[in-house]
């Protein structure tokens, strides 16, 4: 209905403009007269007003599409290739998988197992990390903690093991999964406070701005921006069209 609402003035705005060339009866209507015709027009036959959104949906989504497409080739070196980003998987694979997560995002936790079978079933996908704490210092502790993880070389079993945990994440947890992965946890909490470290979660925020990615998880595969969890079905037939792109 708010839609319909929407539609309806602006439609009679459309019409009351016109093209030069209309019918001199039709351009001299009153105003009200005018209205009253294509309300009745409209109750008539509402499949106007709904063709007429879903073209414009249609063109919308080919715009914002078209936009994420010049985004992704515009920042292709910090979205593939940053030289802090942790990666996973095959350095050299023909096709790359970036996902934008939060350690506190439940769909983020879903989603852990649709990559990891990937990694096992694809020898030959490489996939990014990027770190996206948008859900409180909770988060960012933790993401603070996985980069600086990296530096003892045990990022991707410390990322599993702090997606896979259940609950509230606390600094007290994060600390004791860092324990219990064999991470030297004095080291971690001094490498956490690395000036670069701040400024690589700070760039990736941006980056996911720039993106269009407002929340978590999203993925690029390829070319593709695919914004929310996908299954693992899904994600084989994305990476099976990227390779065929390539």
């Amino acid at each position: 209905m708010r839609k319909l609402a929407f539609a309806l003035p602006l439609l009679a705005a459309l019409l009351t403009i016109g093209p030069a060339h209309a019918d001199e009866t039709f351009k001299t209507m009153e105003k009200e007269k005018l209205e009253q015709a294509i309300r009745a027009y409209l109750l008539e036959h509402p499949e106007v007003i709904i063709e007429a959104l879903e073209k414009y949906e249609a063109q919308e989504r080919s715009a914002q599409e078209k936009a994420a497409a010049a985004a992704l080739i515009a920042q292709k070196d910090k979205l593939f290739d940053h030289p802090m980003t942790p990666i996973s998987g095959n350095p050299n694979g023909d096709v790359t998988v970036v996902e934008f997560f939060d350690y506190q995002c439940g769909f983020c936790k879903r989603s852990l197992n649709t990559v990891l079978d990937v990694l096992r079933s694809d020898k030959q996908v490489r996939v990014v990390w990027k770190e996206l704490p948008i859900l409180g210092p909770a988060s960012e502790f933790a993401a603070r903690a996985a980069m600086a993880s990296d530096k003892q070389g045990k990022y991707e079993e410390y990322h599993i093991a702090i997606m896979s945990s259940r609950g509230r994440l606390t600094p007290e947890k994060v600390m004791r999964l860092a324990s219990k992965v064999g991470l030297d946890v004095e080291r971690l909490k001094r490498d956490m406070e690395d000036p670069k470290i701040t400024a690589y979660l700070q760039e990736t925020l941006q980056l996911a701005q720039t993106l269009g990615i407002n929340g978590t998880p999203g993925f690029v595969i390829g070319n593709k921006l695919i914004p929310g969890a996908i299954d693992s079905t899904r994600m084989h037939e994305l990476i099976a069209e990227a390779r065929n792109q390539s």
